[in-house]
């Protein structure tokens, strides 16, 4: 549920990132149970993929030029934590192009399925670490949006 007032609204960019990982870990289980499943055809997993991939990629990207900069600037303390999770964003990216590469091939669903689990495990080190040392720090933010501090807007709903 949104917040229901501006002021929490603005105060609230830390929950926002805690939302987004929720929706990104929710679509990866979505997409991992897609290749387990016979019904769904190739074209299909291959469909949702992509957008998982993308929506994540704009996620990175968007912190990277938007919440990791202000936050360093406002906070220079938490630069040496903000370097390690823009690393961490070359790592997902490099695993995410490894499993486009494979759901794009005729890699056995094995194959896809193992890269996948290991992207998920990667993910979940990834959001817990950035979550423990980010959002309150989020939370004190009160100028921007949720896209352009987190590079996407809140699933489901519109951030003003």
């Amino acid at each position: 549920m949104p917040p229901s007032t501006p002021h929490e609204r603005l105060r609230a960019f830390g929950n926002h990132l805690v939302e987004i990982h929720l929706w990104l870990r929710e679509e990866l289980a979505r997409l991992r149970e897609g290749v387990d499943d016979p019904g769904v055809r190739s074209r299909d997993l291959r469909t949702h993929c992509l957008a998982f991939c993308a929506a994540l990629t704009r996620h990175h990207t968007g912190e990277d030029a938007g919440a990791f900069r202000v936050l360093g600037e406002r906070l220079p303390e938490l630069a040496p934590v903000l370097r390690e999770l823009e690393a961490d964003h070359h790592i997902v990216a490099d695993a995410l192009r490894r499993v486009e590469e494979l759901v794009g091939g005729t890699a056995p669903s094995d194959e896809v399925r193992a890269e996948l689990d290991t992207l998920a495990a990667l993910l979940e080190t990834h959001f817990v670490y950035e979550e423990k040392k980010l959002v309150r720090a989020l939370n004190g933010l009160t100028e921007g949006s949720t896209e352009s501090l987190l590079g996407v807007p809140l699933p489901a709903s519109q951030d003003g």
